[in-house]
């Protein structure tokens, strides 16, 4: 029934009900090593080549915990504002899977190491919504399926699977928030924003590349609907390892359309599993849902409590970076920008670009009219976020400083824009290989100037006569001998000057 039920209107929905939420961010830390193994990390080697008898789950292999995974998990929790356990243990969480080489995982369940927190979450008009931290656990990744077969890339229809494990073991952070509520309309926008500013906490603290793409960072959107006179809440379904933020924000959306089209059916909401379907925004049912029982949890038998002391979580504390809200206000106050001039760059995905691009110096007017034009129409017509441009600020600040200094106009600048972004090099080195590098040889300059005048001389006639606003034609048949490569304003100059105007 939920595989075929038509959809309810959205406004409809909110008429009915109320939806509440959950969200589940997994994070991979950017530890070189694993959680309790010494084998490496890195994304994209060959398949089953970062493995070893620990991660593979071999009998007699035991588990080390991996230091610097902990003191992660620990400055993830300062910085969500939770309180850090003075004692805290991991736990087997026993379940079947192929990608689960040991047929349990090494997780924490009642014991975790980040509790009780907050995150403050800034809507695009403005308006804060702060969600609450329930739990910010440590855990290792599992490891990867590969279906082969089928029509959906999942198990069910594929011919055969393969496995990789070079992800089982990986260090996670799972981090929980507290029940959503009351958010009505906006929970598909709290949810996408929520994730976002997770995100961007997370790159600041450098604990992981929090590549979405890749996996690093993989939402599991919980989502209910209660009838506006209910007193409990209605039963979830999860949908799993959604993996952009626009996909968080599609798949809660989807599923209060489709659960209340069920509920005002007749029908009942499954406690299970989803997939969120990329291509039409949909979600699909995978598993019936289990509980923590089902999970048969049980502490780790090979490792010892963790008991970090005071003296280390305010070492710690000491090392947090300026936060990211922080970080906003004091950048309005230098850049002098209004609210919604703040918030469009915010949504463009782009203050971290522009801070960084005048890190490497440009100046933040310079910046931001690159970041947030040029290279956002370059964004949108790859399909792509601003910041998996294949240019970095580093490259935008160097075609800037060769404006600056006369090597480029911003025509030929946008050229060489192009370049980096085709993958032919660094700035200098697209200059050189496509000759886009200003004419400012002064005799070279009078040379084409003399040519365009004697093409053209009427227009010559009146400038001599004074009219030297006809001077513009003669500048742009110059600019065209030149490809574009003339400095506009010394051609004006030559082209008065060898009129006598």
């Amino acid at each position: 029934m939920s595989a075929t039920v038509e959809l309810m209107d959205y406004d409809e929905v909110l008429e009915r009900f109320d939806p509440v939420l959950g969200l589940e961010v997994h994070v991979e830390l950017n530890t070189h090593t694993k959680m309790f193994c010494g084998c490496p990390t890195g994304f994209g080697a060959e398949p089953n080549t970062q493995v070893c008898p620990v991660c593979l789950g071999l009998p007699g292999a035991l588990p080390v915990v991996n230091e610097i995974a902990v003191a992660s998990a620990i400055r993830i929790g300062l910085a969500l504002n939770c309180e850090i356990a003075t004692w805290c243990r991991f736990a087997r969480k026993n379940y079947f899977y192929p990608d689960m080489p040991k047929n349990f995982q090494t997780s924490q369940y009642d014991e975790p190491i980040a509790f009780n927190g907050w995150l403050d979450v800034t809507l695009d008009d403005g308006e804060v919504v702060r969600v609450q931290i329930e739990r910010a656990h440590m855990e290792e990744d599992t490891g990867k399926s590969l279906h082969v077969g089928g029509a959906t890339g999942r198990i069910h229809g594929a011919e055969h699977s393969l496995l990789d494990y070079n992800r089982a073991g990986v260090p996670l952070i799972e981090i929980v928030t507290k029940t959503i509520e009351g958010t009505g309309a906006r929970a598909p926008e709290v949810a996408r924003a929520y994730v976002a500013t997770l995100r961007d906490l997370l790159k600041a603290l450098d604990v992981s590349d929090v590549r979405m793409d890749q996996g690093s960072l993989r939402c599991d959107a919980n989502v209910s609907l209660m009838a506006k006179d209910a007193t409990e809440f209605g039963t979830r379904t999860e949908t799993k390892n959604v993996n952009s933020l626009r996909s968080v924000e599609r798949a809660v959306r989807h599923e209060m359309t489709r659960q209340a089209a069920i509920l005002v059916d007749g029908g009942s909401i499954l406690q299970e599993t989803r997939h969120f379907e990329e291509a039409g925004g949909t979600t699909r049912a995978g598993r019936r849902k289990e509980t923590s029982e089902d999970y048969r949890y049980f502490p780790e038998p090979d490792l010892v409590p963790i008991a970090p002391t005071r003296e280390w979580v305010e070492e710690l504390r000491a090392t947090l970076p300026e936060m990211p809200e922080q970080r906003r206000k004091r950048i309005q106050a230098e850049w002098s920008l209004t609210d919604l001039e703040l918030r469009d760059l915010i949504n463009a995905g782009a203050v971290d670009l522009i801070a960084a691009t005048v890190d490497a110096g440009a100046t933040p007017a310079e910046a931001r009219s690159w970041w947030v034009s040029y290279l956002s129409q370059s964004a949108n017509s790859r399909g792509v976020e601003l910041a998996d441009l294949p240019i970095t600020p580093a490259q935008v600040a160097a075609v800037i400083s060769l404006i600056a200094d006369g090597s480029l106009t911003n025509k030929l600048a946008r050229e060489v824009v192009d370049g980096v972004l085709a993958g032919e090099g660094e700035p200098d080195e697209v200059v050189e290989k496509r000759g886009l590098k200003v004419v400012s040889d002064d005799s070279a300059l009078y040379a084409a100037v003399d040519e365009a005048l004697a093409s053209q001389p009427d227009v010559a006639e009146k400038i001599r006569e004074g009219k030297v606003a006809a001077a513009g034609a003669i500048v742009g048949a110059v600019m065209k001998a030149t490809k574009g490569q003339a400095d506009a304003k010394r051609v004006r100059e030559l082209i008065l000057e060898r009129c006598g105007a």
